[in-house]
């Protein structure tokens, strides 16, 4: 009788352990994120969850956020908000554990989504509403789609530059930008090594060259060059427009010009093959790209992809048709090959001694 009561105590024991462990979740755990969606969760059951990797600021994507999971309350959105660099690092390390955690990707270097592409990583996918869109992608196949048309200007702070400058040229010859303008690090930003990659194709390395004989340097994040100006540190800086618009709607005393060189540079928005969330994947395609959630980029002060939005005339920004027609040209396939070859230059040459 005793070794009985023994044996079944063991077994009590070995299934509630069990039942404790499951609970504490055994599977691939998702992604710290920086916002997370207010859906009903686990009970909402299977197909409820949809995770996005995204290189743009709370300024942007939170709104966006909100707007989906109004139209889409049985969702549950999780999003982790981070540079460019980051996210690409955090999903090969996810391919190599044998699964990409997220189900759709959006950020702004456009060379990463051609090099997925190659690799076979990226859902095939035509939005609903692709008619209804400007596409600056001529060899466009559904791999990933356009979803904002970024701009970058210089920013300078108000207090410091009362003449503004009026081209490129400007800051790597007038005194009041000498060991006072940044550019973020194109290694991290996605918007910065494509403004590197446009201003390269534009005017070659003797600019960047010309930029460190007036003391440029390298900052860190897209959104902290402009803090860095905000504050005083920088007197002006490479800018992304939204990111910069934010802080002058809080007060701070920037402003941002445009030469007539215009550096445009798409945000792309992919869905990863092999999503669990493929279905709630194209749903949040579909979102990005109407005009309620294009109308939410353009409040933000970035450029829309749809012609039917409404830009606020307080950002001056151009017109997405502009944007297209103005920017500086490039064959991004072209410029694949030499990404690494592009950040390590720029690197020797604005952070030479």
């Amino acid at each position: 009788m005793r070794r009985k009561c023994i044996a079944f105590l063991m077994l009590l024991v070995m299934v509630t352990t069990s039942v404790l462990m499951a609970g504490c979740g055994g599977g691939p755990q998702k992604p710290a994120s920086s916002g997370s969606g207010s859906g009903s969760g686990a009970a909402a059951g299977k197909g409820s969850k949809l995770v996005i990797y995204t290189s743009m600021k709370e300024a942007l994507i939170s709104g966006i956020i909100e707007g989906f999971k109004k139209k889409n309350p049985d969702i549950d959105v999780d999003y982790q908000s981070a540079g460019a660099g980051k996210l690409m690092a955090k999903i090969a390390a996810e391919r190599q554990s044998g699964q990409i955690l997220a189900d759709v990707i959006w950020t702004s270097e456009v060379p990463d989504f051609y090099q997925m592409k190659s690799e076979g990583i990226l859902e095939n996918y035509k939005p609903s509403n692709l008619g209804e869109i400007l596409n600056p992608f001529t060899d466009y196949d559904g791999s990933f789609t356009a979803a904002r048309l970024g701009t970058l200007g210089i920013v300078i702070n108000t207090d410091k530059v009362k003449t503004p400058p009026t081209q490129w040229e400007d800051l790597a010859t007038k005194p009041e930008y000498k060991n006072a303008f940044g550019i973020a690090d194109p290694a991290l930003s996605g918007t910065a090594y494509m403004s590197v990659a446009l201003l390269e194709k534009q005017f070659g390395w003797d600019y960047f060259n010309r930029l460190h004989a007036n003391g440029a340097r390298i900052g860190k994040g897209s959104g902290q060059v402009v803090d860095d100006t905000s504050s005083g540190e920088l007197t002006a800086c490479l800018g992304v427009d939204y990111i910069t618009n934010s802080k002058i709607a809080k007060g701070a005393h920037l402003s941002l010009v445009y030469p007539k060189e215009l550096l445009m540079v798409p945000s792309p928005v992919a869905i990863f093959k092999g999503s669990k969330n493929i279905a709630n994947a194209k749903k949040f395609v579909d979102y990005l790209l109407s005009q309620e959630a294009q109308q939410k980029v353009a409040d933000a002060g970035t450029v829309p992809v749809r012609k039917d939005v409404k830009i606020p005339e307080k950002y001056h920004l151009p017109s997405p048709e502009d944007a297209l027609k103005n920017g500086i040209k490039v064959t991004y396939t072209e410029i694949l090959p030499h990404k690494q070859e592009t950040i390590k230059k720029f690197t020797e040459i604005i952070g030479k001694k």
